[in-house]
């Protein structure tokens, strides 16, 4: 989201919403011409993060899902504030996805607080300058470039001075509005994260060198059947390419997250779906929440009835359909008295 240029009105308070994100695979995590991860993406409407800051006579912050997320609001908040200046900001959380699903939560969180907090401070920030500050992008793009723009995605990954430590958000190469009819079915499971953290990095020093055949293959994959398939609106080729960009990636990282899929009922779910549907299954980043393509609303309701039915033993187990989200992030200037924290 670009602010706009020159001196700003100050609101006295701002909203925020900002879209979910599905990662549908890296396509060269061994950077072996140079360039590391690079990566697939697609921004959905619903299980989004929206919220609410105003000036204050302190900080505060109201609603968050957890400590953890409390801390980090108030550490992004001391970031932003050193960074930007201007006065004390209390935060209503409204939503967010949950955490360490593999839905871009810690983005898109951080990118929102950081939009509202610039505005509120009369201040001019870009979207990358904003996430540089909070630390986020460190690998992929998706949740940047999908909080400016929305629809598929694809990013360029990170070039060779990132190895010395400049942090440089990868380039947007490729976005197209994701079709209209099309929709996706979503899987998780809630007794379960994701790996992120150190568990994450330490899980990904472990795993062998990926091997440059593999990246030319994911490269053909999407260069030739992911992004002509959604630029023409061509199901198939769209959902045929995504399946194996899926399988390859999936395959490598299984050593670090127990399996192609994280979680075995997600896996077991979504394979019931396949079986009943043309559809392109799998996991949205570190998961557990796994996805599938459909290409009609009916398409989804029958792949919705058939992961519930292979999960009705599993209560951990939820499913939603969603769409594609074809715009960024938006904020508005709230009324105070709408906020949900009483005025200062």
């Amino acid at each position: 989201m670009q602010m706009p240029s020159g001196r700003l009105s100050q609101p006295p308070a701002v909203t925020v919403d900002a879209p979910a994100r599905l990662h549908l695979g890296f396509i060269d995590p061994n950077a072996s011409l140079g360039r590391g991860f690079g990566s697939v993406g697609l921004t959905i409407d619903g299980l989004g993060t929206r919220i609410t800051a105003r000036v204050a006579d302190e900080t505060r912050v109201e609603g968050a899902a957890s400590d953890a997320q409390r801390a980090r609001i108030e550490r992004y908040l001391e970031q932003l504030r050193a960074a930007y200046g201007g006065p004390p900001v209390a935060v209503e959380v409204n939503a967010t996805p949950r955490a360490h699903a593999g839905l871009g939560s810690g983005t898109q969180l951080a990118l929102a607080l950081g939009t509202a907090y610039v505005r509120l401070a009369g201040r001019t920030a870009t979207t990358a300058q904003v996430a540089r500050l909070l630390g986020r992008g460190s690998r992929s793009g998706i949740g940047i470039h999908g909080f400016d723009h929305g629809g598929l995605m694809v990013d360029g990954g990170h070039g060779s001075n990132a190895a010395v430590g400049i942090a440089r958000l990868p380039p947007l190469l490729f976005r197209q509005p994701f079709p209209d009819g099309w929709r996706v079915l979503l899987v998780d499971d809630t007794s379960r994260e994701g790996l992120h953290g150190d568990e994450e990095r330490r899980s990904l020093a472990a795993l062998a060198p990926f091997p440059r055949s593999l990246a030319a293959h994911l490269s053909h994959l999407v260069l030739m059947r992911v992004l002509p398939g959604v630029a023409e609106s061509d199901f198939d080729s769209f959902t045929k390419g995504i399946g194996e960009v899926q399988q390859t990636i999936g395959e490598y990282f299984a050593p670090a997250q127990g399996g192609v899929f994280s979680s075995t009922a997600v896996a077991r779910a979504l394979a019931a779906v396949a079986s009943q549907e043309m559809a392109g299954i799998g996991q949205t980043s570190w998961g557990p929440t796994g996805f599938a393509f459909l290409r009609s609303p009916a398409a989804a309701e029958r792949a919705l009835a058939a992961a519930r039915e292979a999960s009705r033993a599993n209560p951990s187990i939820t499913c939603m359909i969603a769409t594609g989200r074809n715009r960024g992030a938006t904020w508005h200037a709230a009324e105070v008295q709408k906020c949900g924290i009483d005025a200062a």
